[in-house]
C-alpha cells in the first residue's frame, strides 16, 4: 500500500464526524450546576465525562478503522498495525468545563507515518467544528477560513496559557508581563487547541504556548497553518514554545519570546 492509497480527506470527514458527536455529547450533559459538583475533584470529571467521550470515539474508530494506532495521552494508547494513527483529546479545557466557561471541546488528529495530514476540533465556544486536510485549506464548518492579515506586533491581539508546573506558570507571568507593552493586547482563553482554531478563524492574530504534548495541539496547529499562519517552536532554555501567527508577525513575537524567555 502506498501513501496514496489513504485518503486524507475521508481521515478529516472521519474526525469531523466524531469530534461533533462528542462534543455535542458533552455540551448536552454539562448542567448548570456540574462546575459545583466537580471543581473539588477534576481527575473525577475528566474520568466521567472525558472518559465517556473518549469511548464515543474510540469506539466508532474501533469499527471503522480497527487497525490504527490510537494516542489519547502518555498512559493511554491502543497500538495498531496500519500507518495511521489518530492523536485525540476527548476533553479539551477541563478546568473551563468544569467552571461553565465556554472555552472547551475535542480535538482528533490523523498521522500517516508520522505526519499529521488531518485533524478536526469541535469548539464548544463557537458550537462549530473546525477541520483541516495537509494542503486542503482549513474550514469552520465546511466553509474556508483564513488567519489574519496583520503585520505589526503592537497592534495585535495574542492568546496564551499557562503551563500545569508552578515554575513554569511564575516564568510565564514575568514574560508575560514583558511582552504586554510590546503587543496589542493579549487574552488567556483556555486549551490551546481552541486559540489555535481562533487564530486560524482570524478571531485572533497570534498565540503561544508552552509545556504542550501532542493531543493538546496537533490537531489546532494542522488547522491553524492550513488556514495560512505560520507555524512552528521557538528553542528556550526552559523547552520549546509552540507559535502560530499572521505570518506577517510571526518573526516579530518569536524573537520577543527567545528574548524573554532566555
Amino acid at each position: 500500500m502506498t501513501i496514496t492509497d489513504i485518503s486524507h480527506d475521508d481521515l478529516r470527514d472521519l474526525a469531523a464526524a466524531l469530534t461533533r458527536q462528542a462534543g455535542a455529547w458533552l455540551v448536552s450533559r454539562r448542567l448548570s450546576d456540574l462546575g459545583t459538583a466537580t471543581k473539588s475533584s477534576l481527575t473525577d470529571l475528566e474520568v466521567v465525562m472525558g472518559g465517556e467521550a473518549q469511548r464515543l470515539i474510540l469506539d466508532d474508530l474501533a469499527e471503522r478503522r480497527p487497525h490504527d494506532a490510537v494516542m489519547v495521552n502518555k498512559n493511554d494508547s491502543r497500538t495498531g498495525y496500519s500507518r495511521v494513527r489518530w492523536i485525540l483529546n476527548p476533553l479539551d479545557g477541563t478546568l473551563n468545563y468544569s467552571y461553565g466557561l465556554s472555552s472547551y471541546g475535542v480535538s482528533l488528529a490523523a498521522e500517516v507515518d508520522g505526519v499529521v495530514v488531518a485533524g478536526a476540533v469541535y469548539s464548544a465556544l463557537y458550537g462549530t467544528v473546525f477541520d483541516a486536510v495537509l494542503g486542503g485549506g482549513a474550514r469552520a464548518d465546511g466553509d474556508l477560513v483564513t488567519s489574519t492579515g496583520a503585520t505589526d506586533l503592537a497592534s495585535s491581539l495574542i492568546a496564551t496559557g499557562f503551563s500545569d508546573f508552578p515554575d513554569q506558570r511564575a516564568r510565564q507571568g514575568r514574560a508575560i508581563a514583558e511582552l504586554l507593552p510590546v503587543v496589542g493586547n493579549l487574552r488567556l482563553f483556555g486549551p490551546a487547541t481552541m486559540d489555535l482554531c481562533a487564530v486560524a478563524a482570524g478571531h485572533l492574530d497570534a498565540f503561544f504556548g508552552m509545556d504542550l504534548e501532542p493531543w493538546e495541539c496537533v490537531a489546532g496547529l494542522l488547522i491553524a497553518a492550513e488556514a495560512g499562519a505560520r507555524t512552528g517552536t521557538v528553542p528556550t532554555p526552559h523547552g520549546e514554545v509552540v507559535v502560530a501567527a499572521a505570518p506577517g508577525v510571526y518573526e516579530q513575537l518569536a524573537a520577543e519570546l527567545q528574548r524573554l524567555y532566555d
